[in-house]
């Protein structure tokens, strides 16, 4: 009997160290020029992950969400919360939202923790076949 609580204790940190670990501040890299382009911070809020842009890097030729629509069209983009309402799972999130600033749509996504500073996020249309993944870099204190 006491097997199975030991297990379960073990289970419930591992959980714990890895859900800890998905907040803080990530750099994010355009996949196709390899430029670094925003840091964002993924957060905890009301039990759900979300993320927002906390600075833009001079390498970056956007400031602002011109193709956005709606109340944040034309926002600056540090501030906005482009990923919301992700809920938690062992090694990330899912079941949430994703904004692409650079054509104003918004997407499913899910986020997974695939290495201790490796961050994959992954927007998609309907199922998560039909997306793009993106893997954002832990930024270093």
């Amino acid at each position: 009997m006491e097997k199975p609580i030991l297990v379960l204790v073990i289970h419930l940190f591992l959980i714990t160290g890895v859900q800890a670990q998905i907040t803080g501040l990530w750099k994010i890299t355009d996949e196709k020029s390899n430029v670094e382009k925003s840091v964002v911070e993924i957060f905890e809020k009301d039990n759900a992950y979300h993320g927002r842009v906390v600075r833009i890097l001079p390498t970056s030729k956007s400031t602002h969400c011109d193709q956005c629509t709606g109340a944040l069209k034309d926002k600056p983009l540090v501030g906005m919360v482009i990923i919301s309402n992700l809920t938690k799972t062992a090694n990330g999130g899912e079941d949430g939202t994703i904004l692409n600033p650079a054509n104003g749509n918004t997407y499913s996504c899910y986020i997974e923790l695939v290495g201790p500073d490796r961050l994959k996020v992954r927007g998609y249309l309907g199922l998560p076949t039909f997306g793009k993944t993106m893997y954002y870099t832990r930024l270093k204190s």
